[in-house]
């Protein structure tokens, strides 16, 4: 379902949308209010992982949240998404900002775990745009795949997969396998 079909929603009359029946969240897209897929088990239990993983490395450096939706803009039209996971630093968003309302300000990261539905391309494309609206780093994790794929605004996308390390000098001292974030978040090998 997409609210507004024939008129486009200003970034205000968004924002003022009552909340989704149930568990439904909305994305201003293109001035529509597109409904995000609702997650999965799989699709929560690495958002936990990366959640508890990234908390424990942001202790005093930024927060890390779960789905809260960031104001920017998309090819020159206001956008709202709304990650998985994002991680804002307290140099982005001060520490002290205390609004109930959507993230003001591109965060350093953003996380998005595809979902059943959703292709890599997709996920590609959404990246691409994260970059363009100044987020710093666009993690797509790929639980079929058992991969995560790191977006650089001035590099080529890296995948890493197995136990291969993950470093980035953005996140100093933050340091992973992909197959440790698969274990914490108890994902079967072959899952589906």
């Amino acid at each position: 379902m997409i609210l507004q079909a024939n008129n486009q929603l200003t970034l205000q009359e968004f924002l003022n949308l009552p909340p989704g029946e149930g568990d439904i969240t909305y994305e201003l897209v293109d001035g529509q209010a597109i409904p995000k897929m609702s997650p999965k088990f799989f699709h929560s239990k690495l958002t936990r992982a990366l959640l508890y993983m990234i908390e424990r490395w942001c202790e005093g450096l930024g927060q890390v949240l779960v789905e809260w939706a960031i104001t920017l803009t998309r090819r020159g039209q206001d956008w709202v998404p709304t990650p998985d996971v994002l991680y804002i630093s307290y140099e982005r968003l001060p520490a002290d900002w205390d609004e109930d309302a959507a993230c003001p300000v591109p965060p350093d990261l953003v996380i998005e775990i595809i979902s059943p539905g959703q292709t890599f391309g997709q996920m590609a494309a959404k990246a691409k745009d994260y970059l363009d609206a100044k987020v710093l780093r666009v993690w797509v994790v790929d639980s079929k795949a058992r991969s995560i794929t790191v977006f650089y605004p001035d590099a080529a996308p890296q995948t890493y997969m197995g136990d291969q390390l993950f470093t980035d000098s953005l996140f100093e001292g933050l340091e992973f396998t992909v197959e440790q974030v698969f274990k914490n978040a108890k994902i079967p090998i072959n899952n589906g």
